[in-house]
């Protein structure tokens, strides 16, 4: 029987054998992917002084301090927080105990997060956050390398239908430096309206010049044409040469659009970044891009998918043959059983029925035998 207290928060939620099996075989497979590729994983703790947390993206600051849970630590009187992005731990880890490490410095990681309060869109709070960061570079390589790791991890993971959506997060400041100017306190106006897709709005808030880049949206060729056709003077010139050269890296590894002026989910990005969607998901599958470190100021490239998310999209695993180990049974025959990858059940009391336990196979004398069905 349910008691009241066995209900759950808003927003969090557990997870069952068969969806656990899901997410734990797509973590196992993204992050062999990860470590094959150079990756070497970091395992930041799930809390921090608040100041650490909300202050290492630059850009991020204000949404970092609202999305995390906070309260005094006892021992230090400062501020802690439960993290609500794992990216900005990975940024510290690399500018103190990793500052002397090489570059580029590939660092990937895995964990939970929370946040207080989710979107209607997505009302989850606790998500399992899985990485790549590729610190000291920011090139049209390292962009190339983060989205082809990601399109490799997603279908190790068994997702199909990948496609990728490039945008430029810096579209605005670039332009209005001296393309299209605008006064400082209009930036931040034009750049909302363009995000909302709001023609009446972008004209409204003075960008009327801007309007042209509501429509260079959507296949990748089609669409960086008409970027290009709206590039004034060549200000974007380099960025859409690095698009075209992302883009002839994927290949027909994955479906190719491009959206310039998406800004959501892309709030420390700089140059670059890309958004990853997989046939039978309602939502993206992860985000990611250029950026810089805050405080040391260093240039990093990286991706975060989410795979509790991704959990309804992913084939289940292939459970192994499981076996009952009857009592009194031969330990070291169990024990070869395991070490072959059969998964065993042991007997802890008479009346047990192992057909209702799992098992399809029996242990005798001769080795396993299968179970007769009723």
């Amino acid at each position: 029987m349910t008691q009241p207290n066995d209900l759950l928060p808003e927003g969090l939620e557990d997870r069952l054998p068969l969806e656990a099996a899901r997410i734990t075989a797509m973590m196992r497979a993204c992050l062999d992917v990860l470590d094959a590729h150079g990756y070497d994983r970091v395992r930041p703790p799930l809390l921090e002084f608040e100041a650490s947390l909300a202050g290492r993206m630059a850009g991020a600051v204000a949404g970092e301090a609202r999305a995390m849970f906070r309260f005094v630590d006892p021992a230090s009187l400062r501020t802690l927080a439960l993290r609500s992005d794992m990216t900005p731990q990975v940024g510290r880890i690399a500018a103190t105990s990793l500052k002397t490490a090489a570059r580029p410095l590939r660092l990937a990681y895995c964990g939970d997060t929370v946040v207080i309060k989710a979107s209607q869109l997505d009302p989850a709070r606790e998500r399992l956050q899985l990485g790549a960061e590729l610190i000291g570079a920011d090139s049209v390589a390292a962009a190339s390398e983060a989205v082809m790791l990601a399109i490799e991890a997603l279908t190790a993971a068994g997702l199909t239908g990948i496609s990728v959506d490039f945008t430029l997060p810096d579209l605005v400041d670039t332009l209005s430096a001296k393309a299209f100017p605008l006064d400082a306190d209009k930036i931040e106006a034009v750049r909302r309206e363009l995000d909302t897709k709001d023609a009446g709005g972008l004209k409204a808030a003075g960008g009327a010049a801007y309007l042209p880049l509501l429509y260079a949206t959507g296949p990748f060729d089609q669409a960086l044409a008409s970027l290009r056709d709206v590039d004034a003077g060549g200000a974007l010139k380099s960025r859409l040469d690095g698009l075209e050269q992302i883009a002839a890296q994927i290949g027909d590894a994955a479906r190719i659009t491009l959206d310039p002026t998406e800004r959501h989910g892309f709030e420390y990005q700089s140059w670059f970044g890309f958004t990853l969607y997989a046939e039978g998901l309602r939502r993206a599958a992860g985000r990611g891009g250029t950026y810089r470190i805050a405080g040391s100021d260093e240039p990093a490239t990286g991706f975060t998918l989410y795979l509790d998310r991704l959990a309804d999209a992913a084939p289940q695993p292939e459970a192994a043959r499981t076996c009952y180990l009857p009592l009194g049974h031969d330990r070291e025959a169990a024990a070869k059983l395991r070490a072959e990858g059969w998964r065993t059940r042991a007997q802890l009391a008479e009346g047990e029925d192992p057909a209702a336990l799992g098992c399809g196979y029996i242990l005798a004398a001769t080795g396993p035998a299968e179970l007769e069905q009723p």
